[in-house]
């Protein structure tokens, strides 16, 4: 049986690393701030900043966070993102997606400050990954790098398979993966829906990435007995047994734990890392708008 990689244990190990720096910085007269901007009324999307938010608080950090409703034109959220940018009391910016239909989320994401762009997506900081020089990681990767280092899984010489080639997980998850070090130095295979025979590149792998976005996609017969497999997956079932109507499952079937080493579990897994790198970003960001000296 596959050891659980239990996320919300690395996550509080990252915020409890966080404290002590967070303390240093309130010594100067610093309170490290995370802005948070929303539009439109999409009921997850509320849920999760509100996650944040609380997050935040709880560990010092300032959180600010704007609701805009989705009639807000594109020169109106680009005006209140480079306000944001322009203030020094704001060391993160995060505006939360998808937005509404009609607004371009890449030329928002332009308008933020390449150093308080703790989300990662900023082309200076996506160059900056695939150059491996220092800059805001995405978050959800760099999670999944960070939990890797915390149960001392090595990725060197190994191979690795991430499915899914997203901005926000599958592309850098790949880049990082790639990078110098213990938690890097992998041979790197990006698949998806177009790779041909995807069973047979699943079953190379010693480290898997799932991050496809469909319930339950990678069976247990893909996958290589002692493989390491990482489910990013968060994906709602219909299943009319619960009380809610519904069961949350990864992009990974649950009978997979039977052959990995080791897995993370869905809930529980990735997602706490999430928000516990977007903190720690945003304490980066601070110490380097605010260097000491």
């Amino acid at each position: 049986m596959a050891t659980r990689l239990d996320g919300k244990v690395v996550a509080e190990a990252v915020r409890e690393g966080l404290r002590g720096r967070i303390q240093a910085l309130a010594a100067r007269g610093i309170v490290p701030c995370l802005s948070v901007t929303i539009v439109g009324d999409d009921p997850s999307s509320h849920i999760y900043v509100n996650s944040k938010d609380k997050a935040a608080r709880d560990l010092g950090i300032e959180a600010r966070t704007f609701r805009f409703p989705a009639t807000t034109t594109q020169a109106e959220l680009e005006a209140h993102v480079r306000a944001l940018s322009a203030d020094p009391a704001v060391h993160g910016i995060l505006v939360q997606s998808p937005l509404p239909k009609g607004l371009d989320e890449s030329a928002v994401v332009d308008a933020i400050a390449p150093e308080k762009d703790v989300d990662g997506f900023h082309p200076h900081n996506v160059g900056l990954l695939a150059l491996d020089r220092p800059g805001h990681r995405p978050c959800t990767p760099w999670g999944v790098i960070r939990m890797l280092s915390h149960y001392g899984l090595e990725t060197r010489g190994r191979k690795a398979v991430v499915i899914g080639r997203s901005d926000i997980v599958g592309r850098p998850m790949a880049n990082l993966l790639l990078h110098k070090g213990l938690q890097g130095d992998a041979t790197v295979t990006v698949a998806h829906s177009r790779t041909p025979d995807l069973p047979s590149v699943v079953r190379e792998a010693d480290i898997v990435v799932a991050a496809i976005g469909r319930a339950e996609f990678v069976k247990r017969d893909w996958i290589k007995p002692g493989a390491v497999v990482i489910d990013v997956g968060i994906n709602r079932v219909e299943d009319a047994s619960t009380v809610k109507g519904y069961r949350v499952v990864g992009d990974v079937e649950a009978s997979v734990e039977t052959v990995a080493s080791a897995m993370t579990p869905v809930p529980g897994g990735v997602g706490p890392m999430t928000i516990a790198l977007l903190l720690s970003n945003t304490v980066d960001a601070a110490e380097r708008l605010h260097p000491v000296g």
